[in-house]
C-alpha cells in the first residue's frame, strides 16, 4: 500500500551570499552620497571665501600703500599681531624701498584641516620701481578674514 505523500514545496536554498552583496553595494551607495554631499560642501565653502579674501587682502595693501600702516596692523591675524608689535610693524612697512603699488594677480582659496584658508598672489611696485611677486596668506578667525604671516 503505497500512499502517496502531498505535494509539498522544496525547500528554498538560504543564499546568504546575495544577501551580503546586497548590504555591501547599500553600503557603498551610502558612501558616495556621503563623498558626493562633502565635495559639494567643500566647493561651496571655497567659492563662497574668493571674495572675502581678496577684500581683505586688497583692504591690507591698500592701507600699506597710504601709509595707514595702524588700519593695516588690525588686518592682521592674531598669531602675526602677537609676532609683530604695532610699531614694529610700522617701522618694517616704512623701511625703504616702500610699497606705493600692487596689483592682485591670483586668488586661492583651500581646505586645510577642515577650515578655508585663502593665498592671495600680489606683484608689489616699490618706491624704487622694481616689482616683485608675492603671496598672502589668509586665514578665517573669529572677527573674519586676516592677513596672516610676513605679508611681505
Amino acid at each position: 500500500m503505497d500512499v502517496e505523500q502531498p505535494w509539498s514545496r522544496p525547500a528554498r536554498r538560504r543564499q546568504p551570499v546575495r544577501a551580503g552583496l546586497v548590504l555591501a553595494g547599500a553600503a557603498v551607495a551610502l558612501c558616495c552620497v556621503g563623498v558626493a554631499g562633502l565635495g559639494a560642501w567643500n566647493v561651496q565653502v571655497v567659492t563662497q571665501a574668493a571674495g572675502p579674501v581678496r577684500e581683505t587682502a586688497d583692504g591690507f595693501l591698500r592701507q600699506v600703500t597710504v601709509g595707514d600702516t595702524d588700519g593695516a596692523y588690525q588686518r592682521l591675524c592674531t598669531d602675526a599681531r602677537t609676532r609683530w608689535s604695532e610699531l614694529g610693524f610700522t617701522s618694517w612697512v616704512r623701511t625703504p624701498p616702500v610699497v606705493r603699488d600692487y596689483e592682485i594677480l591670483d586668488v586661492s582659496v583651500a581646505t586645510r584641516s577642515g577650515r578655508p584658508v585663502g593665498t592671495v598672489t600680489v606683484r608689489l611696485t616699490r618706491e624704487s620701481g622694481t616689482t616683485e611677486q608675492r603671496e598672502l596668506s589668509v586665514v578665517r578667525d573669529d572677527a573674519g578674514w586676516r592677513v596672516c604671516g610676513d605679508p611681505y
